[in-house]
């Protein structure tokens, strides 16, 4: 029997109380619910000892090619005396890590005028960041996501995100013969249970028609209108610089397409995949592939340059992975420790089983001109 937790009884009551409540407002709550979500209560979530595994737990190689792009952008910005660096829902603080000693190391010009600003939900995150950034934590500063979403702050620079998109609540629509129709959660017999009906929201209609594309009889697929909220509110805050995202998803034509008929809705837990997002409330992780072409759509309509949009693999080659294997293979490493790297890389920048063309990239610019990214050289280039 599955185990029941405190986030059931809430939840059993709030649909009791007010009747069925949208899939988002569902999904919300289990990664959410202040003290009881998957992302707001304390816990490992990523490595060995987590749920999953994510780009940065299998390398260092990550961050700091990513360094290297974020160093780039700054000349882009002409170099600017001051430069924010932004991570929004940043973990452990490993990623941050990675690019903060990269930047030390390499970058000093910019480093000594370089801020971070990490926004984060779990506050009992804040100490393992603290830990994890020892080195650099008097460039380090917090905000919680309503503080960055409030519109009174702003910076130039770079926001970038890891896996962070993907975990905002989507609504689960369903076409009918009757047209398009939103999954709800309610109750039966005191277990949860879908049921459809008319749509929440007519934004959720005008998702797709702004998209030309129509679903099938009998296609499932989830909308990640959070998305657009949270883009419009970064790019509010940007006054000058870039937005890199890392996540997985698709362009809106191969997310939506006829063969997906069951969406991509996922839950992990324990490095294992899970269907039923009704299980395990607030242990496991509940996640949705990004629809890349709604962001930058919309980033076009809030002044944001689409600038690079590809695979994992194809940015890393460009960027600079090569060139830091390179510099590894000539330190002073064991032959063993070199070893585990070049694992660890494949697993970084394979297709097929890899993170290689399962992750993609989209870099975003408010402001800058020209902008000339090094993951735009042609690889081999």
């Amino acid at each position: 029997m599955t185990e029941k937790t405190r986030l059931d009884d809430i939840l059993q009551q709030r649909i009791t109380q007010a009747g069925r409540i949208t899939f988002a407002d569902f999904m919300a709550a289990c990664l959410y619910e202040p003290g009881l979500g998957y992302y707001t209560s304390a816990g490992r979530k990523v490595g060995a000892e987590g749920d999953f595994y994510t780009s940065i737990s299998v390398h260092a190689a990550f961050g700091r090619v990513i360094a290297r792009e974020i160093a780039q952008m700054w000349r882009c910005m002409d170099s600017p005396a001051t430069f924010t660096l932004v991570e929004c829902g940043a973990g452990n603080g490993r990623l941050a890590c990675d690019i903060m000693d990269y930047l030390a190391e390499r970058e000093a010009v910019l480093y000594g005028g370089l801020r971070l600003v990490l926004v984060e939900k779990e506050p009992t995150l804040e100490s393992a960041q603290r830990e994890m950034l020892t080195a650099h934590v008097d460039r380090i500063s917090w905000l919680s996501p309503d503080e960055f979403t409030s519109g009174r702050f702003t910076f130039s620079g770079c926001l970038y995100s890891n896996e962070l998109i993907d975990a905002l609540p989507v609504h689960r629509v369903l076409m009918t013969a009757d047209g398009l129709q939103e999954i709800y959660v309610t109750l039966k017999d005191g277990e949860f249970l879908e049921e459809t009906g008319p749509p929440s929201s007519p934004a959720l209609r005008e998702y797709f028609s702004r998209l030309g594309i129509e679903l099938h009889p009998g296609q499932q697929a989830e909308v990640n209108l959070a998305a657009g909220d949270w883009l419009a509110s970064a790019s509010r805050a940007l006054q000058k610089g870039f937005l890199l995202t890392i996540d997985y998803g698709f362009p809106a034509v191969e997310l939506f397409a006829a063969h997906r008929t069951r969406g991509t809705l996922l839950c992990y837990h324990r490095h294992q995949t899970e269907e039923n997002p009704y299980i395990r409330l607030g242990l496991q992780d509940i996640t949705a592939h990004v629809d890349f072409t709604t962001l930058m759509e919309r980033g076009k309509e809030l002044g944001l340059q689409p600038d690079w949009f590809g695979e994992q693999c194809r940015f890393l080659l460009s960027a600079g992975i090569v060139e830091e294997i390179e510099e590894f293979e000539r330190s002073a490493a064991s032959d063993e420790r070199k070893l585990k790297l070049r694992l660890a890389l494949k697993k970084l920048i394979m297709p097929e089983g890899g993170m290689g063309d399962t992750f993609r990239i989209l870099i975003q610019s408010k402001g800058v001109e020209p902008v000339r990214l090094l993951c735009q050289r042609r690889i081999g280039g």
